[in-house]
């Protein structure tokens, strides 16, 4: 992957701006031990990420802002270690990371503590994610103790402490040109993800096959690892909104539901497709499948510039609401099944979250007490679902059929993106899909 460095060069410039004065700390996330010798696959902090393109472990990112003082980037990373690089891989070093980042300065990560106490020192904020890692929100309180013990010295501690996340959430709400075009091939890998596992699905595998398909899907394309951990449910499993078990066999007349997405290059996708095992709906499960598909649309339809975060989600309510009372799921009007609330037994999650280099990515869905308005750059899922579990007054037809249907959708000047849009979700799509695969 080649590195634009100004583009983090540029995001470093605007936090600067936003802090005014003041020191800001942003640690990288720590590796996790899986077992007794080894680790999980690492993966870096977002914020830190977003605003250093660096992937190491055990690095700090610092910057200091104030019109007295230039400001400063400074990135403490580890030092080149050839013993280790043969064990464990290569390690970019300060020089070289200062050269190819774009940073004011780098140092050895060894050196944190001691330059730390420097750099904090007459500052009068720090700008820390305080809460976020409790080994690290104990070293920062330690440092800024020991700069405070300096005061006869006249140097004063900060006196206050803000959370860094505040204006970094909001930055990130907004993805920028080199974003989107990120989140697009993600949207294209996961697409095609889909699409195999609906031509490889038949009655008789086992859900973590399916997964296995996916994930080969992801890998060749270059997206080493998944967004999330992959739900792959087959019939009453659909019902279960965070599913992960994936080791049920599939059976014939069942729905599979598969959520699933890839992230490439730190940022994620995330696409739900529900579709029949043997590549036929029953006619129940197509009547369930097309509320909950013009549902979607709608809601889509509703995600446009100006209109509020909630505008979806409402959208959606109602084709429910109106699909469960011709099901004789709810009984009353449509305003009557809203208010009771009682479309919640077989819908019970909102229409969609905030999308980037987190699945349910940063950002404020309020201003003060009102939903905010959706602007161009603003990236979200649009999923609405219907799952319906056997009861005793509930139709014995429509027993275990749990749908969701998830797209990708960024938010434009004159519309909306839908990033997933290729992955098949028409009835007939899927159908035609699956036969051409030889399910049918």
């Amino acid at each position: 992957m080649t590195i634009d460095s100004s583009i983090y060069a540029q995001r470093r410039i605007r936090l600067l701006e936003k802090m005014q004065r003041g020191i800001a700390i942003i640690p990288t996330a720590p590796e996790v031990a899986r077992n007794a010798d080894s680790h999980y696959s690492y993966r870096h902090d977002s914020n830190f990420y977003y605003l250093t393109g660096f992937v190491e472990p055990e690095a700090v990112l610092v910057l200091v802002a104030g019109q007295s003082i230039q400001p400063r980037s400074i990135l403490f990373c580890r030092e080149k270690n050839p013993e280790r690089e043969i064990w464990d891989g290569y390690r970019l070093g300060p020089n070289a990371a200062k050269e190819q980042f774009g940073f004011d300065a780098t140092y050895p990560i060894a050196q944190l503590d001691e330059k730390l106490a420097e750099l904090m020192g007459n500052q009068p904020v720090l700008f820390y994610p305080l809460g976020l890692n409790t080994e690290w929100d104990q070293r920062i309180l330690k440092l800024r103790a020991e700069v405070q013990a300096k005061s006869r010295s006249g140097i004063r501690a900060p006196d206050e402490i803000r959370d860094v996340r505040a204006l970094l959430n909001e930055m990130r709400l907004f993805k920028d040109a080199h974003e989107l075009n990120i989140m697009r091939r993600a949207a294209t890998i996961s697409t095609s993800a889909h699409q195999r596992a609906m031509q490889f699905t038949r009655p008789g595998q086992f859900e973590y096959q399916i997964e296995a398909e996916i994930l080969h899907e992801f890998c060749r394309h270059g997206a080493r690892h998944p967004a999330y951990t992959s739900i792959v449910a087959g019939g009453a499993n659909a019902c279960v909104l965070h599913y992960v078990g994936n080791d049920a066999m599939l059976k014939n007349g069942d729905l599979l539901l598969i959520d699933a997405g890839c992230e490439l290059d730190g940022y994620a996708s995330d696409i739900t497709r529900t579709f029949p095992v043997n590549g036929k709906f029953s006619a129940a499960q197509k009547e369930v499948y097309e509320i909950v598909l013009a549902a979607q649309a709608a809601a889509i339809d509703a995600a446009q510039p100006g209109n509020t975060w909630d505008a979806p989600h409402n959208a959606a309510l109602r084709i429910l609401a109106q699909g469960f009372i011709d099901l004789k799921l709810c009984q009353g009007s449509v305003d009557t099944v809203l208010e009771s609330e009682s479309y919640k037994k077989f819908y019970m999650h909102r229409t969609g979250h905030w999308l980037g280099m987190d699945v349910h990515d940063v950002g404020e869905y309020k201003i003060g007490d009102d939903w905010r308005a959706l602007q161009p750059s603003m990236v979200l899922t649009v999923e609405p679902g219907c799952y319906i579990r056997p009861a005793d007054d509930v139709p014995e037809s429509l027993w275990n059929i749990g749908i969701r249907i998830e797209d990708d959708v960024a938010i434009t000047a004159q519309g909306n993106e839908v990033l997933t849009i290729a992955a098949p979700k028409e009835v007939a799509n899927i159908e035609a899909l699956m036969k051409q695969a030889g399910q049918m």
